[in-house]
Order: C-alpha cells, then sequence, then structure tokens
C-alpha cells in the first residue's frame, strides 16, 4: 500500500469492459478474490497505471519503463534493490505480495537475467494484471498463488539474495507476516550478504512500527528504518520501511538516495533505532496483532 499525490491522480470513471486491453487508457475494475481492483490511467504517462484495491492506491506501473517507482514506498524499496548486489548484477530475488508487480519489474529491468518468485494470496487480481499491464518476454518471474508465509516457510535456506515483504491484508499487514518467528524465516532464507526489506505503515504513537523493529532487531545484527519525518514523528500515518541483514548495511548510501528522493526520508539505525524501539515488546506468533487500520482518506489522495 502505498502514498503518492501525483502517480494516483488518474481520473476515475466507470469501469471497462473486462478484457480490453489496458492500452485503450481508460478506467477498468475487477473483482478479485480479496476485494475490488481498479486499473487507473496516470493522466501524465499514457502507459502508466496504478492498481486500487477496495479503493486505496496498492501498486504504480510505468509499461514504459519499469524502472520509474511512482509511490515514496516503492523508490525506498528500489533503493535497497539497488544495493544488495553490485549495479546490473543478476540475483535471486523473493516477493511476499505481488500487487501489479512493480518492484518485480524494477528488478527484471535494472538486473537482466534475475530469477525472481513472487507469493501473491489473490491468483485472481494476478491474472488479471498479467492480462492487463504484460510483462516483457525474458522476465524471469514467476508467481505463485499462495499465502506469503507459507512460500517463505518453503523458501530454500540461503537461496535468496534479496527478500521483499509488502505483505497486506486490505489495508492491514496481517499478524502472521510481523512476527519473530516470521522474521527467523526470511533470515534463513538469505544468502550470504543478502537484505530482507518490509513495507509497513503506522502512525500516532508508532506502536506497531516500534515492535517490528524490536522483532527484527531479535534476528538481525542489522536494521535500519526508513520514514518520512512527519510519520516519525507520529504527525501522520504513512509508510515505513525495515531493512535489515546479517552483515553491514548500506547505510551511507541508503541515507544518500533516501535524501536525494523528491519525498523527505530519514534513516535511522544504530543507537538511534535502539531508542526508537521504546522498549517495545517482540511480536510473536502466540501474541501478535495486525498493523493499526489507516485513518479515513488517508491512502486516498483528492483527483486533479
Amino acid at each position: 500500500m502505498g502514498r503518492d499525490q501525483r502517480a494516483s491522480r488518474g481520473r476515475r470513471g466507470a469501469p471497462a469492459i473486462p478484457g480490453e486491453p489496458a492500452a485503450a487508457n481508460t478506467p477498468r475494475a475487477r473483482r478479485t478474490d480479496t476485494g475490488l481492483a481498479e486499473l487507473v490511467p496516470d493522466r501524465d504517462r499514457p502507459q502508466a497505471w496504478s492498481l486500487l484495491l477496495d479503493g486505496a492506491p496498492q501498486s504504480h506501473v510505468d509499461l514504459a519503463d519499469p524502472t520509474r517507482l511512482g509511490f515514496e514506498y516503492q523508490r525506498r524499496l528500489g533503493h535497497v534493490a539497488d544495493l544488495v548486489a553490485p549495479q546490473g548484477r543478476p540475483i535471486q530475488a523473493l516477493h511476499l505480495g505481488g500487487g501489479a508487480l512493480t518492484l518485480p519489474r524494477y528488478v527484471a529491468a535494472t538486473r537482466p537475467r534475475s530469477r525472481q518468485q513472487v507469493a501473491e494470496l489473490d491468483a485472481a487480481l494476478t491474472e488479471w494484471v498479467r492480462a492487463e499491464l504484460p510483462l516483457q518476454p525474458g522476465w524471469q518471474i514467476k508467481v505463485r498463488g499462495a499465502d506469503a508465509r507459507t512460500v517463505l516457510e518453503r523458501a530454500p535456506e540461503g537461496g535468496a539474495d534479496l527478500v521483499i515483504a509488502d505483505v497486506f491484508s486490505g489495508a492491514r499487514v496481517p499478524a502472521h507476516c510481523a512476527t519473530v518467528e516470521f522474521a527467523a524465516l526470511a533470515a534463513r532464507a538469505l544468502a550470504p550478504g543478502g537484505l530482507y526489506t518490509a513495507n509497513i505503515t503506522d502512525g500516532s504513537t508508532l506502536a506497531f512500527a516500534r515492535a517490528q523493529v524490536a522483532t527484527l532487531l531479535a534476528v538481525f545484527p542489522e536494521v535500519a528504518l526508513i520514514a518520512d519525518p512527519a510519520v516519525l514523528r507520529g504527525k501522520r500515518f504513512g509508510n515505513l520501511i525495515l531493512v535489515a541483514g546479517h552483515t553491514a548495511l548500506p547505510i551511507a548510501e541508503l541515507t544518500r538516495r533516501t535524501a536525494s528522493d523528491a519525498a523527505l526520508g530519514r534513516v535511522e539505525h544504530g543507537r538511534d533505532l535502539a531508542a526508537f524501539t521504546g522498549g517495545a515488546a517482540i511480536a510473536t506468533d502466540t501474541a501478535a496483532a495486525p498493523s493499526p487500520a489507516p485513518p479515513p482518506g488517508t491512502f486516498h489522495p483528492a483527483p486533479r
């Protein structure tokens, strides 16, 4: 789930006829396994689309330029993908949560010959997205219609250079994908030097985000957090990106890239990040809760 005023401002209208090619550049909708999915065209870019689920923006895809990441949180995940290995080198990536397959497209375009697996519970959504926003020939992207944690449990040990968790049930991160047991599975799946990154949402007291940082610190020796300073102060609800690994994180470069984005962002790491947890308890399978629901209108920018 993401927030980006410009990328999501396509005017919504009557749903297009199912099966009509997305190139017609008209809004379209489809009832999938988990809700109402909509594709809304970007008025500034004729081949760019935003995917909305039950009215909330989830993904933004530019078919003409898959390296363009329209949502703030996706750009930050893209920074992590860029830094997991030398530029252009193929990687093994595991994506937990698929949506419009924005990050798999990005990795395929920036790192040709990468092998990628995607876990997306909503098989009907994947089928529709692939029909309306087709992947390029030669991209090695395999999508499994299964629960993210189930796929993670079956992932080969040490087989992934990059694990991206962008898992939402409606507008909330599900509890079973936000526990220390889940984090341990992600750590197990990582190859030496690999990176785990997750998109979560929170606001106000940031109780969920604090617990998630504490949970990752219980599993990984290196953890960082990227977010808008207003979100970190609890002034607004928004996305926070977690980054973790078994070895030193590329903090300096993450900080530089975050600072170069149009959206304000700050990287927390080390003592400051440990202090951020405020003594929050580690989330476990027996006591975890989903992330809080966003306040009404949080991820629904007004059309322009």
